[in-house]
């Protein structure tokens, strides 16, 4: 790409009724700019715009100057000030011919085309705009087929990413359903194993009780001394009566059996 800086060098009508201080302020950059000292260049053409504001040759050598060190956006609002200044068509021209370069430099390719094409409507003989021009066209393509590339990239990760969220969704409720599934098993198991665990207890207890119910039935029954002194003391006394009993029976039999000898 060939890009060129002008620097504006050319004596304007209005030259005369500047100062030779301004000038001389001028030419002074104008020297450091060609042994490539811009920031020294930069404090030349400073100095002459502090001794005539609106100085429009300092304004547009500073612009320059702004641009060798790659301060780009002050180099822009320099060479904007020249053009929006009652200047002539071929200042106008080159200011929007340095324009153009300045906004390539920040990549901004339609601002430059648009300010390389208004320097060729007042300058159609500048070559090196239309060189320029050109350019800017074929990295305005490059930028947007880039863009167009970033941005389907990026339509591709997103979906990517949709997708592969989905697919976590969809792992995680899956894996969820397992998890209650077996929790669900696992609580039906445990249910089991209680039922089965209650149930052998329960049959342990059983056998238990009936061991224990055998045991009391085979062990004579244990009752206290004054207990088995009331029984004693109650059979003594039924065994008593039985034996008045059949003893009054016995006498009235005899008493009335009849004799059976022949007197």
């Amino acid at each position: 790409m060939r890009i060129t800086i002008l620097l504006l060098i050319v004596a304007f009508s209005t030259l005369s009724l500047f100062s030779q201080s301004e000038k001389k302020r001028v030419r002074r950059g104008n020297n450091e700019f060609a042994e490539g000292n811009f920031q020294d260049a930069e404090k030349e053409y400073r100095k002459a715009l502090m001794e005539k504001p609106g100085y429009a040759k300092g304004t547009f050598n500073l612009g320059d100057a702004m641009y060798e060190q790659e301060n780009y956006e002050e180099s822009a609002k320099l060479f904007s000030e020249i053009i929006e200044r009652n200047t002539s068509p071929a200042e106008k021209s080159d200011a929007y011919y340095n324009l153009g370069n300045t906004m390539m430099k920040e990549n901004k390719y339609q601002e430059s085309i648009e300010a390389f094409k208004n320097s060729l409507r007042l300058n159609p003989r500048n070559d090196d705009a239309k060189y320029n021009l050109e350019y800017a066209r074929k990295k305005l393509k490059e930028q947007q087929q880039q863009q167009q590339n970033q941005d389907q990239q990026q339509d591709q990760e997103n979906k990517d990413q949709e997708d592969q969220q989905n697919k976590d969704q969809r792992d995680k409720e899956n894996e969820n359903k397992d998890n209650k599934d077996q929790d669900k098993k696992d609580q039906q198991q445990q249910d089991q194993e209680q039922k089965d665990q209650d149930q052998k207890n329960k049959q342990e207890q059983n056998k238990g009780d009936q061991k224990k119910e055998n045991q009391q039935q085979k062990q004579p029954q244990q009752i206290s001394k004054q207990d088995a002194q009331k029984m004693l003391d109650a059979l003594m006394n039924d065994e008593k009566k039985t034996l008045q009993k059949l003893q009054k029976q016995k006498a009235k039999a005899v008493k009335g059996k009849k004799s059976d000898i022949d007197w």
